[in-house]
């Protein structure tokens, strides 16, 4: 396991990455104040997440719900069944031609999703971006809350940039190489800092009408 970090398992990781971060940054704290405990959404690993994520791509969550029940049920869900199920009924399940392509494209990567468990976050990263339909947001996403990585951030994600935004008072909504850079100071707890800014995200929206 050389070069992976620390496992969030529970929600006592959480609250000890939480601590670490209100006690050294400032904004930290102010944004713990608001949310209070910050969530451990943990997700299963494995073919079927990351299909399910291939799914709920560019439409809505209702959607995305109503076409991965049907999938399930036809048990789509299952890389060989993929492989040999025929474009015409990927497509009547509600599947665009795009996503066909990278239904198949994920089902014939042939990822060891058990070795996947003990790879460094970059070979993660690097693991599932080679397929094709599966961007670096996506493939964060599941090293964050599939695996439990506890420090990893998804830069490109709007809600924690524009999160960031508010929290430090930035001119602007910081791009993705720049809240990179910011989140170099919450290592090595990357991941519940961002746990902490979508809770932010959501607690100033309400409250104080950010985007």
């Amino acid at each position: 396991m050389t070069g992976v970090g620390y496992i969030i398992k529970t929600d006592d990781c959480v609250r000890r990455g939480a601590a670490w971060l209100t006690d050294t940054d400032e904004a930290m704290a102010r944004a713990y104040a608001l949310t209070g405990p910050l969530p451990l959404r943990l997700k299963p690993d494995g073919f079927a997440e990351l299909l399910s994520a291939i799914v709920s791509q560019q439409v809505s969550v209702a959607s995305a719900r109503a076409i991965w029940g049907r999938m399930v049920a036809a048990g789509l869900d299952e890389p060989a069944n993929i492989e040999t199920a025929s474009d015409e009924d990927l497509r009547a399940i509600g599947l665009s031609r795009q996503k066909v392509k990278y239904a198949r494209a994920l089902a014939q990567a042939g990822i060891d999703f058990d070795a996947l468990r003990d790879a460094p976050d970059a070979q993660i990263i690097k693991t599932l971006t080679a397929v094709s339909g599966i961007g670096v947001w996506t493939a964060e996403i599941y090293a964050m809350f599939s695996l439990g990585r506890a420090d990893v951030f998804p830069s490109g994600d709007l809600a924690l940039q524009e999160a960031a935004k508010h929290l430090y008072g930035l001119p602007e909504r910081p791009k993705d190489r720049a809240l990179r850079q910011m989140a170099e100071k919450w290592s090595p707890w990357r991941s519940v800092a961002a746990r902490m800014l979508f809770a932010y995200y959501h607690v100033a929206k309400q409250r104080e009408g950010i985007r």
